[in-house]
């Protein structure tokens, strides 16, 4: 079962396919199944036009593998893939040519 643990979308800059991208949708999710749990950090980057705009294109999508392995949703694990989290999302768009603007955020974050 796929859960989204952390989600929020924030103002961005990049360009993909030849599209200005405005916008970044971040998310820690997990994946549980049959005792093995996997943890993702990832990034979609959307054109964001204005503000009611928030349909993500899965063309400029990224993610990261954090932990793959035996065991079950745990909040101190989830705790600490949070605390880097931003450094994480940070890299990936940097490999990318994007920024994600943290400090303009689109969105209240969700978590699960």
């Amino acid at each position: 079962m796929v859960v989204n643990v952390y989600e929020r979308y924030y103002k961005a800059d990049a360009v993909f396919s030849g599209v200005r991208r405005c916008g970044a949708l971040v998310r820690l999710t997990s994946d549980s199944e049959a005792g093995l749990i996997t943890y993702l950090a990832s990034v979609a980057f959307f054109p964001h036009r204005d503000e009611e705009d928030f349909a993500v294109s899965y063309d400029a999508y990224f993610e990261k593998e954090l932990f793959s392995g035996r065991g079950r949703r745990s909040k101190k694990k989830e705790a600490a893939f949070l605390d880097q989290f931003q450094t994480v999302i940070d890299g990936i768009a940097a490999e990318n040519g994007a920024v994600i603007k943290w400090d303009e955020p689109l969105t209240a974050p969700r978590t699960g």
